[in-house]
């Protein structure tokens, strides 16, 4: 499940945010996602990304993910999180 998240947020994300443990966001605007959880509830993402994550930076791309992607994300992104 981690590696299909990672995979995901790759594919989807990593064009504007840090999506690992130590690397930048190359967006100025972009949130990295190992810091999400200070921002934000992990749980408050999975609506998001089930209606189409519209908010953001200003030229964040529109993406909605299925249920799995939604779970795998939340739990890819989980493991990033640092107390």
């Amino acid at each position: 499940m981690l590696a299909g998240g990672r995979a995901l947020v790759e594919v989807n994300c990593a064009r504007c945010h840090a999506v690992g443990q130590t690397d930048v966001s190359s967006h100025p605007d972009a949130s990295e996602l190992r810091k999400l959880s200070q921002r934000y509830r992990l749980t408050d993402l999975e609506e998001a990304l089930a209606e189409g994550i519209s908010t953001g930076h200003p030229d964040m791309p529109e993406w909605v993910a299925s249920p799995d992607q939604i779970e795998s994300i939340i739990a890819y992104i989980g493991s990033l999180q640092r107390p």
